[in-house]
């Protein structure tokens, strides 16, 4: 089995991290971690995220580091060569695509459309993103794309909550992204990494069901 999918399988959620102050990034990254989710994305526009990237990496060995909000073709240069591990852009574009191919990087490509996502797939994308899913319906119009799209990997972002993280997993998506849900603003603005530390291990709760399957 393709090893990324196989990731997908075992761990089911991606923390997603956007900050403007990289010492915030890190710490949201650290309590993500010890709350147990493995799979962190460093979204591109983060302060000083090319350096963050491969400091996380050594820090956190039993994690997956990637980046994403990834729009052109010299960020998905950059951060190949910084040593992010998966790439996630917000839009489809066969090019950025095709770099990760080249460079062994899965590149999860967003779409919200059948045709976008049917494009993404064929484009080579690793998994397609369906990006925001929350304006689409949330977890009914992932139900509706199952039964044309099942072959293909879907990871809803956008609208993912703790709450209804293994709705979207029941519905057939092959893992899940969560940012504002999880890393509250109200915890963010306190520094209170121990909430963060609680709510991800809550949601690693929610999904046990789901993982390694």
């Amino acid at each position: 089995m393709n090893p990324w999918i196989s990731l997908l399988q075992q761990h089911r959620i991606i923390a997603v991290i956007r900050a403007d102050n990289v010492v915030t990034a890190r710490e949201m990254a650290l309590a993500a971690a010890a709350g147990g989710i493995k799979l962190i994305e460093i979204a591109w526009n983060t302060d000083r995220a090319e350096s963050l990237i491969p400091k996380l990496q050594q820090e956190l060995p039993d994690c997956k580091i990637g980046t994403g909000t990834v729009l052109d073709i010299d960020s998905v240069e950059r951060a190949i060569a910084c040593g992010c591990s998966f790439l996630f852009t917000p839009h489809t574009n066969p090019e950025l695509i095709a770099k990760g191919v080249e460079n062994n990087i899965p590149v999860i490509a967003g779409a919200l459309t059948p045709t976008e996502i049917i494009t993404a797939w064929q484009a080579g994308a690793a998994a397609v993103k369906v990006f925001p899913i929350k304006v689409f319906g949330g977890v009914d119009y992932l139900k509706c794309l199952q039964p044309v799209l099942r072959d293909i990997p879907l990871i809803p972002t956008g609208g993912v909550t703790i709450q209804n993280a293994d709705q979207f997993l029941a519905a057939g998506a092959i893992a899940v992204g969560i940012s504002s849900h999880l890393f509250s603003p109200e915890a963010i603005a306190e520094d209170d990494w121990t909430t963060i530390i609680a709510r991800s291990q809550t949601l690693i709760q929610k999904v046990q069901p789901f993982q390694n399957q």
